[in-house]
């Protein structure tokens, strides 16, 4: 005997059917010619065919006895739901708004899986013991109805329409078909509160946050967040939901059926559903959307964009989801940090980060600080945090990770002070923009561009790096063949791939030689100067609306657009360098680990040759082969040798004036 007031419930009212089915049973052999006939069920026989066809309808109505019983059921139920003790049936039909002859349709349809008796019932029944399941017909005959009443042959069908009932044989005639439960609804009536196996790879995770309340009313909603993941950790800090993770839908997945899973699923579990970011929908389509946004459930969508009406039958009610402030953001870390010195937030306040993505970036962190047995640092947690990163920018643009740091740099104050403030802008934005209210109007993102201008070699793409290290960011290069295209329109829709990728991804998008695309604007002369400037009026308002952290790089400052500079939060410019930053520059290109022969006279080389960094560093790399292939340290030789090959790729002389003394190494 079970323990269970609900199972108990189900129980009873299944058993109570029994006498449904000795009333069907004692009909069928009023009409049976031979009961005793061991073929029987395999084949008809005249006598039976005649019989057949001589017997009445059957006689409409429900046997007293059974209502009787069915209420006896019902009358007990009412003390266990009164007592607080919900059951089971009862909520699912509350839930779907089952009457009784659909409750009792229901009932027909499972009870062979919770009594193995009613499978010998059905199949004497059904005049066939390979059928041990109820037909339409048979169910329809049981429950109470008339097989050639519209409404219900109706009520089968909003069963299935449901996922409460399966009809199978479809090649059998209508009544013919038979009905099974599905093993989901037979399990949660039976107590099992294990999620759809269909939904568990969709799964999305549910986070601690700060509750999002939000009326009973309307049925649609659609909550639009900046950071992927907040509300439905939100929503679930504020009621029941079951969350559905769009992003992890498989090209075949058939979409309706998943919704019509998850829709039965959030009712039998009395949830919303939360389901997201509408945008995975949105690339296959408005029907895509429409399969889950039209659900007869409590639907909350989330997604980044505009609502476009033609997503759903019904006008969602709009909800600007909030961002987690720096304290609910400490919390989420420290729920998963047991305990740390370090300030989670400070140390990637430059990082936008979901609850999920919090939860990930923790664990990565502690596992590298247990790798290296360290104590937990700012650099595990960067690195964990980095580590969120989707792939999708890798295959628009080449991965980079910073090696290398201030000291690598080697320019005047004044643009060292500008890189630092660079990094306050990347590091501190959320604090300004969104703390202190400092956003612009206008559509504007809080995004952080800059122009690094100089000649080649200046250290442009260098400081790049520099600054994504300083952040604990790494750099995505835009491979400019991905993006120039010569259809017009193509490379707007590149960049706009580029820019929808990096929108998710927490690194620093960076332009080498950005006048490729920054270019300025022309006088329209003809169709090719029309689209041309279309694309750059395309990239102003995208640079406007993008969240990132872009940098743009060119040789000539003036050849970008006027426009650009003017939306830039910074423009540093990369002088060549003086004698003094040369020296050091020699210096720091040939570093600790090169062997170094006593000859070498750096002094003379930052004052007789005038190159950038860029140049330098290509010089001592071919000086370190020449002394490499000998098997020596670099020579004062090796280096003006090398000085000389940088020379010829530059196009220019090597004149006696210039190498001074050393003029005659050259003929060696």
């Amino acid at each position: 005997m079970t323990s269970d007031p609900s199972v108990a419930h189900l129980l009873a009212r299944v058993r109570a059917l029994e006498r449904l089915v000795r009333r069907a049973v004692d009909r069928r052999r009023a009409g049976d010619p031979a009961p005793d006939d061991p073929f029987r069920g395999l084949y008809l026989s005249h006598e039976h065919l005649d019989r057949l066809l001589d017997q009445p309808p059957p006689a409409d109505g429900q046997d007293a006895s059974y209502l009787d019983e069915e209420r006896a059921v019902e009358s007990a139920a009412d003390g266990a739901d009164g007592a607080g003790e919900p059951l089971r049936l009862r909520s699912l039909a509350a839930a779907f708004g089952l009457d009784e002859p659909d409750v009792r349709l229901l009932l027909v349809t499972l009870a062979p899986d919770v009594e193995p008796r009613f499978e010998r019932f059905y199949g004497y029944l059904n005049d066939d013991v390979t059928r041990r399941r109820a037909t339409i017909g048979l169910a329809l005959e049981l429950a109470g109805g008339e097989p050639t009443r519209a409404a219900d042959r109706a009520r089968v069908g909003r069963l299935a329409d449901a996922g409460l009932v399966l009809i199978e044989d479809s090649e059998r005639p209508y009544l013919g078909r038979s009905l099974r439960i599905p093993d989901r609804i037979t399990a949660h009536l039976l107590g099992d509160g294990q999620v759809d196996s269909a939904l568990v790879p969709l799964a999305g995770a549910i986070l601690p946050a700060r509750p999002l309340p939000l009326p009973p009313e309307p049925r649609l909603v659609y909550l639009r967040e900046r950071v992927p993941g907040v509300a439905r950790s939100r929503l679930a800090a504020a009621g029941p939901v079951l969350a559905v993770d769009l992003d992890r839908l498989m090209p075949a997945d058939d979409l309706p059926a998943i919704a019509k899973t998850a829709a039965r699923e959030a009712l039998l579990q009395q949830a919303s559903l939360v389901v997201g970011p509408v945008e995975a929908l949105a690339e296959r389509g408005p029907v895509a959307v429409r399969a889950f946004a039209d659900l007869p459930c409590r639907v909350l969508m989330t997604g980044r964009g505009t609502w476009d009406p033609g997503w759903g039958r019904d006008v969602p009610l709009v909800v600007d989801v909030p961002e987690p402030d720096p304290e609910e953001r400490r919390e989420l870390w420290q729920a998963y940090l047991n305990g740390t010195d370090l300030d989670p937030v400070a140390e990637t306040a430059q990082f936008v980060l979901s609850p999920e993505q919090v939860w990930r970036a923790a664990r990565t962190g502690l596992q590298q600080a247990a790798f290296d047995g360290t104590e937990l640092a700012a650099a595990h947690l960067q690195a964990g945090a980095r580590g969120q990163n989707t792939a999708g920018l890798d295959r628009l643009a080449r991965r980079v990770e910073p090696a290398v740091g201030w000291a690598d740099l080697v320019l005047p104050t004044s643009q060292l002070g500008q890189l630092h403030e660079l990094t306050a802008r990347a590091r501190y934005r959320r604090l300004v923009l969104d703390d202190w209210r400092m956003r612009p109007g206008g559509g504007r993102g809080r995004g952080v561009s800059a122009l690094f201008a100089g000649d080649s070699g200046t250290g442009k793409t260098l400081a790049a790096e520099v600054v994504a290290g300083e952040l604990g960011l790494d750099v995505y290069v835009v491979n400019l063949a991905t993006v120039i295209d010569k259809y017009i329109g193509e490379t707007e829709k590149n960049l706009e791939r580029i820019f929808t990728e990096a929108a998710g991804v927490n690194g620093v998008l960076l332009f080498d030689e950005a006048d490729a695309v920054f270019g300025k604007r022309s006088e329209v002369n003809d169709a090719h100067d029309r689209y041309a400037n279309v694309e750059t009026a395309y990239l102003l308002q995208r640079m406007e609306s993008f969240d990132g952290i872009a940098i743009l790089t060119s040789n000539l400052r003036a050849n970008v657009d006027d426009a650009f500079t003017r939306r830039l939060d910074a423009v540093v410019d990369f002088p060549m360098p003086d004698e003094e930053h040369r020296r050091r520059l020699w210096d720091r290109c040939l570093g600790a680990a090169l062997p170094r022969a006593d000859d070498l006279d750096l002094d003379f080389c930052a004052r007789a040759f005038e190159l950038p960094g860029g140049n330098i560093r290509s010089i001592v790399l071919t000086a370190a082969y020449f002394a490499a292939s000998g098997d020596r340290a670099v020579t004062m030789a090796d280096l003006v040798r090398a000085v000389h090959r940088e020379y010829r790729k530059l196009g220019r002389l090597s004149v006696e004036s210039e190498f001074g003394a050393y003029h005659a190494l050259l003929s060696q």
